[in-house]
């Protein structure tokens, strides 16, 4: 390995990248390289470390009491603590013979008086996970500059021939809803803006009937649909411009207004609103995805995080719903049910599309068979514009999903009397549910009957509890990951850890008649109530952060929604699988205290 190599190596591991080229440079001249066979005892209780070692080649077990503990390989380090405490509990032996950097003891405690060195060797659980958080987001790429103007919403544009008349392109322009009239003359194309409208037309002599070859001015600047977004900034800029005129090769395709190339390079979420608000047609709807994928790559790239993304992204969800429960269900009916949504799309913890999960509740002496044809429509709008079919038929078009209040409590009546894993499992759906459209008064009513009349004797809430012990946490004792052969060597993040944190957390809400339906809300309300401590709360907020940020990149680049919970962990950075593993030993810690809440042990 040449001298650049090296210092590349350590370069990528963190927090060496924050040493100035000085320190890191005094640091290079001081690093050794170092042999150990097998079976070599590195560190003990009775051996001293000498050294902060990083692996090269070859794998060293740590062990606790002659068990393993944790198995560190190729570009992991170990162990700080050893040397800041001047002790050690743990014995560090070779399993396979180990070529690796050393920094010497008294060098890396000299190293240490780097306060930023020394803030992340010193850190918590807690802050260390934040900190790796931190430094991942800064790793990645931004994707402003690559961003084309494709890939922003176009506002209508309004073309009118030279000869057509004032009011006629006015008329025209508000049918379209278009903010600048384009007026084609021979071979260029002029413009008509609202100063030129008030200054020519309602400040000057011009007539309304007369031509619109009249008012218009300065010739178009256009800008191609396939350039940067960057360069469209620039041109506004320089010319000092509010809006550019969008072709396709010699088309005229849109406008691109400052406001929102601004708003692009701000959040993106501004963009979103205006297409769900301006929509009049389900056709209007059906890019809406694309540009959702957008708002949460820049969002995600920003370093925003994903709890927050689900949130915005959910709020926009909800504006979706609305307009197309709008489009399907007439306004006498509209107050006379409530469309609800559950599942990840209930607790606000959906980003990109996974499978529909809803239903519609109706209103006490309304004939359901009203609904029925409403609901099938939109369910079909909602295929069309992207949200999938939901496997296992939790869908307004499913008429068990679809009926009136009454019906509903009977529902509830059987889910938690039967205690099948059916009833379990839609009792669980239920529990998330969250109002999008119509009256929102009916689903309280039914959450309210929920909650009066659910006995909540404890072998009923532990045999809800015990389905987060159906997945096994893909950690193995040696803390490496246990992958899965029939799907390429990947794992399951949903499986393996994010349903156990988040059904363990909802049944804990159940218990304790909390409302909320965000994992995290509830994770709040839980520790201000002193069934779990500050720190273990701020634990599990922090890794359900991880997992969901590690899943909503797998989602990203996947093509299906069967695929996009698995993860390869080898395809991950080196700090990214340091977050997993570290996330995964909290749900198993996780795991414990809800066997011990709920005698998990004692539920057949």
């Amino acid at each position: 390995m040449s001298i650049l190599d090296q210092r590349k190596l350590i370069e990528s591991i963190h927090p060496f990248e924050l040493l100035s080229t000085n320190e890191l440079d005094n640091l290079m001249s001081k690093i050794d390289i170092a042999y150990y066979p097998q079976d070599t005892l590195l560190i003990s209780k009775n051996l001293p470390s000498i050294a902060f070692y990083i692996i090269i080649k070859g794998s060293v077990n740590e062990f606790i009491d002659d068990e393993i503990h944790n198995v560190y390989s190729s570009g992991d380090s170990f162990d700080a603590d050893a040397l800041i405490y001047d002790t050690c509990e743990s014995k560090f032996v070779v399993d396979e013979d180990l070529i690796c950097y050393e920094i010497k003891k008294d060098d890396f405690l000299e190293l240490m008086q780097n306060k930023k060195v020394q803030g992340y060797f010193l850190q918590d659980f807690v802050t260390k996970h934040q900190h790796l958080k931190e430094y991942d987001a800064a790793s990645e790429m931004t994707p402003f500059l690559i961003s084309k103007v494709s890939d922003i919403f176009l506002h209508s544009v309004c073309v009118v021939d030279s000869e057509e008349s004032i009011y006629d392109a006015l008329v025209k322009q508000r049918d379209l809803k278009s903010k600048i009239i384009i007026v084609k003359d021979a071979q260029s194309h002029l413009v008509v803006t609202d100063t030129d409208l008030r200054d020519k037309v309602l400040l000057g002599d011009i007539k309304i009937h007369d031509s619109i070859k009249k008012i218009a001015t300065s010739n178009v600047i256009c800008i191609d649909i396939n350039d940067f977004l960057f360069n469209a900034l620039i041109i506004m800029t320089h010319k000092s411009i509010k809006r550019l005129v969008v072709k396709d090769g010699e088309e005229i395709v849109g406008v691109l207004e400052q406001i929102d190339l601004l708003s692009y390079f701000a959040n993106h979420s501004h963009l979103v609103v205006v297409q769900i608000d301006k929509a009049t047609s389900i056709e209007d709807l059906k890019d809406i995805q694309n540009d959702l994928k957008n708002l949460i790559l820049i969002l995600k790239t920003k370093g925003v995080k994903v709890r927050y993304i689900t949130k915005l992204v959910s709020t926009l969800n909800v504006k979706i719903y609305k307009k197309l429960f709008d489009m399907c269900v007439s306004k006498e009916l509209q107050d006379k049910c409530a469309l609800i949504v559950m599942g990840s799309e209930g607790r606000e913890e959906q980003s990109v599309k996974t499978d529909q999960d809803n239903a519609l509740i109706i209103q006490d002496g309304v004939d359901t068979g009203l609904f029925i044809e409403p609901m099938l429509q939109l369910n079909q709008y909602l295929l069309e514009i992207g949200f999938p079919k939901c496997e296992g038929n939790v869908m307004v078009s499913n008429e068990f999903w679809r009926r009136d209040v009454s019906s509903f409590k009977a529902l509830i009546n059987t889910w938690t009397q039967n205690m099948s894993d059916a009833s379990v499992q839609e009792f669980s759906i239920f529990l998330d549910a969250k109002c999008v459209a119509g009256n929102e008064s009916l689903l309280e009513e039914l959450r309210t009957y929920l909650y009066a009349h659910f006995d909540k004797r404890d072998d009923v809430l532990a045999h809800i509890a015990k389905a987060v012990l159906n997945f096994q946490t893909p950690l193995s004792l040696f803390s490496g990951f246990v992958l899965e052969k029939d799907h390429n060597n990947k794992l399951d993040l949903k499986k393996g850890g994010i349903f156990a944190l988040v059904h363990g957390v909802r049944t804990l809400a159940l218990e304790y008649g909390i409302r909320e339906t965000n994992t995290i809300e509830r994770i709040k309300v839980l520790n201000n109530r002193g069934v779990i401590d500050k720190n273990f709360a701020t634990e599990l907020i922090e890794s359900f952060d991880s997992l969901l940020a590690i899943r909503l990149q797998a989602m990203l680049h996947s093509y299906d929604i069967e695929n996009s919970n698995y993860i390869n962990p080898k395809a991950l950075e080196k700090n990214q699988r340091d977050l997993l593993k570290d996330s995964f030993k909290i749900i198993n810690k996780f795991k414990k205290f809800m066997s011990f809440h709920f005698h998990l042990e004692m539920v057949s």
